[in-house]
């Protein structure tokens, strides 16, 4: 059904250099499965989703963390519903180690690594509905469980709107092995409450954050240490994290365990699109790779693998991969291979 149609806003670059002639005119929907609105303004590309490009309102069924990942759940979804059980599994798994891992004195311990997690579901919609709604779908319930007590999540939106507007989404009876809290960062640092507040959170969600509130999110990660926390849809690029200063560090400190992105190349008569992905299984951060798919051209619908990364792709990185596939399939270029082909069989050489 449509309503079911994964949606996300491409996030194009534009280079006119060293371009084939014009490929064949990509179809508006790419994959059928995967719905891509087009935006027209040229930008350069970046790993960036604010909470504009978020998905609609769905209802997610509740999930074991030990059987809801299948081979098939490592591949890139093709619906909201299943892009939405992929990160909710794969942060549920990250999160079981450190949250029942035993405390122990501090004078007995060389200085613990505070797990930080970062997760990125960019798809269209932005309404502030939808974003309440999409953390509603990853939070409540999330499927991982401590031995002694129940979860307690500390959801820290970027304004009084966005928090006023999840505490009624989130105002539904929560389930016996977690709560939720939903408050304004700003608020959190201002209040009389504030070492109590953080005292009590488990796991600490920093939702759709801006790099304006990121010595706000450190001064907090530093305060619930050793404890999780979540960065969740940043509004800043991937590439802007290099000239955050003293802050680069702390930035890219927080480990991806899941991501999906649209990414689309324009040259000056043609263009590529593909999708960037990673789903870090099993809770296992270093063993996953970034995947960067395209879609078959002999099958309609199916996405094929053509690069794989150990660490996350540039942007020149994947404008290199995709200007490779548009170059190998430039008509100009197929039609170079048949003459020389001909000239080959002509002569007598293979």
């Amino acid at each position: 059904m449509a309503s079911n149609l994964l949606r996300f806003p491409l996030q194009r670059t534009t280079n006119f250099s060293n371009l084939s002639p014009s490929l064949p005119p990509l179809p508006k929907t790419l994959f059928p499965s995967l719905q891509f609105p087009f935006h027209q303004q040229k930008i350069q590309l970046n790993f960036s989703f604010s909470h504009q490009n978020l998905i609609h309102k769905s209802k997610i069924p509740s999930l074991s963390v030990h059987s809801a990942f299948s081979p098939n759940s490592y591949k890139p979804p093709t619906t909201k519903e299943e892009a939405i059980l992929q990160a909710k599994t794969c942060l549920s798994i990250t999160l079981e180690k450190p949250l029942n891992n035993p405390r122990l004195s501090a004078g007995k311990l060389k200085k613990q690594k505070q797990p930080k997690l970062r997760v990125e579901i960019p798809v269209s919609n932005d309404s502030n509905e939808s974003l309440t709604q999409l953390a509603f779908d990853i939070f409540q319930d999330l499927p991982v469980r401590r031995k002694d007590s129940p979860i307690n999540l500390l959801l820290l939106w970027p304004n009084a709107t966005l928090t006023d507007l999840a505490a009624t989404t989130f105002f539904k009876p929560q389930s016996s092995n977690q709560t939720i809290q939903n408050l304004d960062i700003s608020s959190v640092c201002n209040t009389d409450s504030y070492n109590k507040v953080l005292n009590s959170a488990d796991v600490t969600v920093f939702l759709v954050p801006d790099k304006t509130e990121l010595e706000l999110i450190k001064r907090i990660s530093d305060g619930v240490y050793p404890k999780p926390v979540v960065v969740f849809n940043p509004k800043w690029g991937f590439e802007e994290e290099s000239g955050f200063g003293e802050l680069s560090g702390f930035v890219g400190s927080f480990e991806v365990v899941y991501s999906f992105m649209g990414v689309e190349v324009r040259g000056l008569l043609s263009k590529k699109k593909a999708v960037v992905f990673r789903n870090a299984k099993d809770g296992v951060l270093s063993g996953d790779k970034w995947l960067v798919l395209v879609e078959e051209e002999e099958e309609e619908g199916k996405l094929k693998v053509v690069t794989k990364y150990k660490k996350r792709p540039t942007i020149g990185e994947i404008e290199n991969v995709l200007y490779n596939l548009m170059a190998v399939n430039s008509p100009v270029t197929k039609s170079v291979k048949f003459f020389r082909d001909l000239v080959s069989n002509a002569r007598g050489k293979k």
